[in-house]
């Protein structure tokens, strides 16, 4: 019998009558596990690292906001992801709630593809030390602190550089981060199933700027400019801040050896998608 797990965003009120069809229909076909306490009968709560240590597919229900939390957990457990679109948009949320039963029927059967999407490292250094290390699924943004006008920032692939930038900040997108933060900034929109990365700034103090589309097998690596002015920036990972920046560090990014694994339901293509959520 399968063991399924489910991640849901509890702020959203239809959530509950969702996760309770869902057991229902699943009752004698699979063990359904939740680490937040749902009050659903038939469901066993357990703690997020047994949740991930447990299950052998994973259903999120929520945006893709809600998927990109899941993100990390899964794809270090290798646990398939199969979204379903509580949200707006829903780039990676394939599944809308009238689908739920029959995607549940075909994961069930095993009718279903996956497509591995491409993750990227952080190191953020200071010194010559390694002070904080994660890994993101949409991208690595180094911004201006709060308060402080703008912020210099030195792009580079493999030791060559790219483009100095004095703006409010320098976003690094994968291909699934380019219809995300990236695409508002005016990046370009890239195919899901490639690997590469898209570096754009973010209001840019500069007569001519672009986005930079590098190699996601180069070492990339943002440096900070202490010698700018106010200096003080952070950097945030899909939307998370994870590390204050007073000037001087280096943010280097490689590739993750993690990928999140996706389920793909229906045919429905990345293009179909995105002429439909940005139309």
């Amino acid at each position: 019998m399968k063991k399924i797990g489910i991640i849901a965003n509890s702020l959203k009120p239809e959530c509950k009558d969702y996760i309770s069809g869902m057991v229902k229909w699943l009752n004698g076909r699979a063990e359904v596990f939740m680490s937040e306490d749902s009050g659903t009968p038939g469901v066993r709560v357990v703690t997020e690292a047994e949740l991930l240590n447990t299950v052998g597919y994973m259903l999120v229900m929520g945006g893709d906001g809600t998927m990109i939390g899941a993100a990390s957990g899964c794809a270090r457990h290798n646990i398939p992801v199969l979204g379903i679109n509580l949200g707006r948009i829903g780039f990676m949320t394939e599944i809308e709630p009238p689908q739920i039963n029959s995607a549940l029927d075909k994961l069930i059967s095993g009718n279903y593809k996956t497509e591995k999407r491409m993750m990227m490292k952080a190191r953020v250094m200071r010194d010559g030390d390694e002070i904080r290390t994660f890994h993101a699924l949409n991208d690595i943004v180094v911004s201006k602190a709060a308060g402080v006008r703008l912020v210099g920032l030195g792009l580079y692939t493999d030791g060559e550089l790219v483009n100095r930038y004095i703006a409010d900040g320098l976003i690094l997108a994968t291909p699934t981060g380019s219809t995300g933060y990236s695409i508002s900034a005016g990046g370009p929109v890239v195919d899901p199933g490639m690997r590469l990365y898209v570096a754009t700034p973010i209001c840019a103090h500069m007569l001519s700027v672009r986005s930079a589309v590098l190699s996601a097998d180069k070492e990339i690596v943002i440096c900070h400019d202490k010698g700018y002015g106010e200096n003080e920036a952070v950097v945030t990972a899909d939307g998370e801040t994870r590390c204050d920046l007073t000037g001087g560090e280096r943010v280097i990014i490689t590739r993750s050896q993690y990928e999140l694994e996706l389920i793909k339901i229906g045919n429905q293509s990345f293009y179909d998608t995105l002429i439909k959520k940005l139309s």
